[in-house]
């Protein structure tokens, strides 16, 4: 079975010490490709070093919506230059999020439609991060659905309702969930899944974030996914392999990348 693991911070100084090896169980455990991602500009430019030293990695670039406040004047439109690197296959992460109070709603919110247009314009799709803020974020991309039509991206590390789900998988957006899918206490992501279509699942780690069970407690790392898309594949009621067939090919498609990723 392969498995593209859609959204890893590999740039954490976590992974300092034993990146090769990770990436080598990673490979080990079917990953063929694991998209890292920028947070910042600083993480963006490590994001897309880190894709250029291996050939298993692909960048997104971009500032989250927590990390606005500390943009400096010129950061964005390096961003901007950043996206159009040949390693580099989606924007952000982006997005919306009322549980941290690091950011004015303003200024994320400016972000978000910044990090909307940019996606359009390099014609890559964008990575929305949203926490306590879904119905903000669903007005922000029915917003851009309204003018541009159908908004190519997906919903990382997906905590929301089937109710947002669904709407989101109706503006065109993709779903992925990480490890706390695996968690008891995590019915309603696992009702949210259920309602997203065998094709617009994706699977990730947000390494070194959320393990999954059998994991949690040890840093997460890419080759961990195969706990969560084990465990997706029974909650959306499909084989393991058929789970990770189609999570690759959705995140094939989506993010652009070669067969052989």
């Amino acid at each position: 079975m392969t498995w593209i693991d859609t959204h890893a911070h590999l740039d954490d100084p976590r992974f300092a010490a034993d990146l090769p090896a990770a990436l080598a169980r990673a490979a080990a455990a079917g990953v063929a490709r694991v998209l890292t991602i920028g947070v910042d500009l600083a993480t963006s430019r490590a994001a897309v070093r880190l894709a250029e030293a291996y050939p298993q990695l692909a960048a997104v670039v971009g500032i989250q919506p927590n990390h606005a406040a500390e943009a400096a004047p010129g950061d964005f439109e390096q961003v901007v230059e950043l996206a159009r690197h040949p390693r580099v296959v989606a924007v952000g992460e982006t997005g919306l999020d009322r549980h941290w109070d690091r950011a004015p709603f303003a200024l994320q919110l400016d972000f978000f439609a910044k990090h909307l247009a940019l996606a359009r314009a390099c014609g890559k799709p964008v990575v929305v991060h949203c926490r306590e803020a879904e119905a903000d974020v669903v007005e922000a991309l029915r917003a851009d659905f309204a003018a541009h039509g159908p908004v190519a991206g997906v919903m990382h590390s997906f905590s929301g309702d089937a109710a947002t789900a669904v709407a989101c998988v109706g503006l065109g957006l993709h779903v992925s969930f990480a490890g706390m899918l695996t968690y008891k206490t995590a019915e309603s992501v696992r009702a949210a899944a259920k309602a997203v279509p065998l094709d617009r699942l994706l699977v990730e780690t947000d390494s070194p974030y959320l393990a999954p069970v059998p994991m949690r407690g040890k840093r997460n790392e890419p080759a961990f996914v195969a706990h969560t898309g084990a465990a997706l594949a029974g909650v959306v009621g499909v084989s393991v392999a058929d789970l990770a067939a189609a999570t690759t090919a959705n995140a094939r498609r989506l993010f652009g990348l070669p067969p052989d990723a």
